[in-house]
């Protein structure tokens, strides 16, 4: 199976669905709102969701040939919080498999250094064990994530780090654009931030357990098979083992992909399957699905801070 991006210079479904998202919060906003609140509010959170996986879409490539096209679709932050390029470097270097997991290497990493697990505060690692089942991980996570993200932004910034700078620059305007339409529109700016923070929770139902520490990097990545709505809005990332393998590969190409080689998929992964996401919410609404410090290392196998 091939790994490479369209032939063609635009990836129409994905360019369509972008515009479509685009399309959906402003009715969101200006219509949905006007009539009842509550329903504006649901439809807004659903694009911060679906607009998220649609970046990650663009990160990878999608839907023009050119990145800084693709850049430009992907300007208006609908969830306000996540810079752009950050986004990009960030996850760009969470695509060194090697590396998946590892509490420095990897930055989407959940898990600590068991070392500095063992300095925490009480307090602390309470809420962070919290944030492993998965109710916590979409009422707190986003708020538990984001936080970790800005002290280590402003740690870099702080140290010269002009590429992190830019990102934040470039995120002001990003910002102000979609805050603006808010302001304008019937929704209340207070409900709005809630539709920004909820958006990012629904992505963590998503991230939650897509990888789990294991001796082998082959084996560290989940298949979610059935994903339903859900499916939907993470873009077939459920599928996930079959983004890691295929990266170059459009979000609407990943099911043919898993259906021609599903034992093979099934096979690289070690198993490390769940039937929907269903099972997932049965399993680990309110039980976390392993402990906070890495469970395969020790202090020992990190340099000291």
């Amino acid at each position: 199976m091939t790994e490479t991006h369209d032939e063609n210079w635009v990836e129409w479904p994905t360019l369509v669905l972008m515009l479509a998202c685009y399309v959906t919060w402003g009715l969101a906003l200006f219509w949905v709102s006007a009539l009842w609140l509550p329903l504006g509010m649901l439809l807004a959170t659903l694009c911060v969701a679906l607009h998220s996986s649609l970046t990650h879409e663009l990160i990878h490539g999608h839907p023009f040939r050119s990145a800084w096209a693709n850049e430009v679709l992907g300007f208006f932050c609908l969830g306000l919080f996540v810079p752009y390029r950050r986004f990009q470097d960030l996850h760009l270097a969470h695509h060194q498999d090697g590396n998946l997991t590892d509490p420095y290497d990897d930055p989407e990493s959940n898990y600590l250094d068991p070392g500095v697990w063992s300095r925490l505060p009480l307090a602390m690692r309470w809420l962070l064990r919290v944030n492993n089942t998965l109710l916590g991980r979409m009422i707190v996570g986003p708020a538990v994530g984001q936080l970790a993200f800005l002290r280590e932004d402003l740690a870099a910034i702080k140290a010269g780090n002009t590429a992190v700078r830019m990102a934040w620059v470039l995120q002001i305007p990003s910002v102000a654009l979609v805050l603006v339409m808010v302001i304008a529109s019937p929704m209340p700016l207070w409900a709005y931030l809630i539709c920004a923070y909820a958006g990012y929770g629904i992505i963590k139902i998503r991230t939650f357990l897509e990888h789990r520490a294991h001796d082998r990097a082959s084996g560290r990545t989940v298949v979610v098979e059935g994903g339903g709505l859900l499916s939907f809005l993470f873009l077939n990332n459920n599928l996930h083992v079959v983004h890691h393998m295929h990266p170059g590969v459009a979000w609407y190409k990943l099911p043919a992909l898993w259906r021609a080689k599903r034992d093979h998929y099934l096979r690289r992964n070690e198993g490390y399957y769940y039937q929907s996401y269903a099972e997932i919410f049965r399993a680990h609404l309110l039980r976390a699905k392993d402990p906070v410090p890495h469970p395969l290392r020790t202090q020992s196998d990190w340099p000291a801070e």
